[in-house]
């Protein structure tokens, strides 16, 4: 399971909800409007949520490595982080309806393609081309919202976001079992994807007929090509070795592409700074991290995100390769994980106000008891005694994981960006929107990467094969509750309040 962060984002120079447009009237049909929005944003959720309970009936159909199985994942991540501030660029430019439905078609064919795919390379490519297609679909919604319900009812709105969010969290892996399990017509895994053919159909039509249509366009100061390819190149420079290095014995050119991605990060910031210097519309506004406590979000996005992700994957992983678990019952496993965090969410959104960047650190105290509790049950497994039969003994240190997280989801970002000026705070968010997927590519490279180096392949016999499984999921247990503390550490450094408060 994996989880992120689905709020609509300020694209570039737009106002947060607290600051939308005072005098206008909502859309006649603006209930019926949110729901192709929301649609679209299920289309992310789910197949965000999915692919690690279909990774390995994937990887029995089609083949492929390990490191295969970390890239149908952390490509779609990836591709979202690169493309991202660009995508809300593109809804400045053309307006927000067209390119909505334009990223909601590509998303259904991107779908479609994914489940006809003939091998992981296929599939991988096509991930990438969702992601892609989903980094022009998500960051429309926030201004989709603002137009359709004005600033007096959007706080209704976005209220439906949390509930919206927390049932897919639930469902999307119940259902992706259920449907591998059940194997309707013989399609498996490729069942998974061809879910997403209803949902982006309903957006697709529901929203071409009643979002409204773009009152104006701004499209001086052009589309920064140069910067998406020279951001997009530095993070494929900086994911790519940690990913496919362990497979290929760390060779010399793998260390140099990492290293080699530093400069050229470097370069994407240089050529920032002068497009904003010759009046042209950057992609990232670089003032915004003169801020520290803006700075030190960025960090602690990149951390909390990086292990949510690697630590998703791992588990996902350790309970079908490791101990065998079918997909339906790795799903269940891991399902008091999605009710937790659905719970947190509440918690969190009714207590941002009152207790600021506390419950930052009250969500990640429970995440580390969660993950304490996680590595007992795994040791307890490798002295002879079987806690991880059925899977129950994970249900309540996965419960506390989930609720510990899903605390932080909703107040992050307002909490993060309480110190940045008004005309800057639609850059901010959407920069960390494109730095949390950016933080999973990572997380799934480095704690997946770890994990199989130590599980191994299953050559060895059965029972030694389950037991570097459990020595794996301890070791990623353990390294995931050391960057939770770094986490907690790095939440000191931030405002002390949300922005909203």
């Amino acid at each position: 399971m994996t989880t992120t962060i689905e709020t609509p984002i300020a694209p570039p120079g737009t106002a947060r909800p607290n600051q939308g447009r005072t005098g206008a009237a909502p859309h006649p049909r603006r209930w019926l409007g949110l729901s192709a929005i929301l649609a679209a944003t299920l289309l992310n959720l789910l197949d965000s949520t999915v692919v690690n309970v279909a990774a390995p009936a994937i990887r029995a159909d089609l083949g492929g490595s390990l490191a295969a199985l970390q890239w149908m994942a952390a490509g779609y991540t990836l591709a979202l982080a690169v493309a991202l501030l660009t995508g809300g660029r593109l809804g400045d430019m053309f307006g927000r309806k067209p390119v909505l439905l334009a990223g909601a078609a590509g998303f259904l064919l991107t779908s479609v393609a994914c489940a006809f795919a003939w091998s992981p390379e296929s599939l991988i490519g096509f991930r990438v081309a969702q992601g892609l297609a989903a980094a022009v679909m998500i960051p429309q919604g926030f201004g989709l919202i603002r137009d359709l319900f004005g600033a007096k009812d959007m706080g209704k709105a976005f209220a439906l976001f949390g509930p919206v969010i927390g049932l897919a969290t639930i469902l999307g892996p119940v259902v992706a079992g259920l449907l591998i399990d059940a194997d309707p017509l013989g399609t498996g895994w490729r069942a998974i994807f061809l879910l997403n053919v209803p949902v982006g159909a309903y957006a697709l039509v529901v929203g071409a007929r009643v979002l409204p249509a773009p009152a104006s366009t701004h499209r001086s100061g052009g589309l920064d090509v140069t910067g998406m390819l020279l951001g997009g190149t530095g993070m494929s420079m900086l994911v790519y070795p940690l990913v496919q290095g362990r497979e290929l014995g760390w060779p010399t050119w793998s260390l140099a592409l990492l290293a080699g991605s530093l400069p050229v990060l470097a370069l994407f910031a240089v050529h920032q700074l002068r497009r904003r210097r010759a009046g042209r519309t950057p992609l990232v506004r670089l003032s915004v991290f003169a801020d520290r406590s803006y700075s030190s979000g960025v960090l602690f996005v990149v951390v909390f995100f990086g292990l949510i992700a690697g630590f998703s994957l791992a588990t996902g992983m350790f309970l079908q390769l490791g101990l065998g678990y079918t997909p339906l019952h790795a799903s269940l496993a891991m399902a008091s994980w999605a009710v937790g965090a659905f719970v947190g969410s509440a918690f969190g959104s009714m207590t941002m106000n009152s207790l600021g960047r506390r419950v930052l650190h009250i969500g990640l105290s429970l995440m580390a008891a969660g993950l304490a509790a996680l590595y007992w049950v795994f040791e307890a497994a490798g002295t002879g005694a079987d806690p991880v039969q059925g899977g129950w003994h994970l249900a309540a240190p996965l419960l506390l994981f989930g609720a510990g997280m899903g605390m932080i989801f909703v107040p992050l970002f307002d909490i993060i960006v309480a110190g940045i000026a008004d005309h800057e705070v639609g850059s901010a968010s959407a920069m960390l929107e494109s730095i949390q997927q950016l933080g999973a590519s990572l997380g799934i490279a480095v704690l997946g990467t770890v994990f199989f180096e130590v599980m191994g392949a299953p050559q060895a016999g059965a029972g030694l094969h389950r037991q570097h499984a459990l020595d794996a999921a301890s070791l990623v247990a353990l390294l995931t509750l050391g960057l939770t503390a770094v986490a907690f550490l790095v939440a000191f450094l931030l405002p002390r309040r949300s922005r909203t408060s």
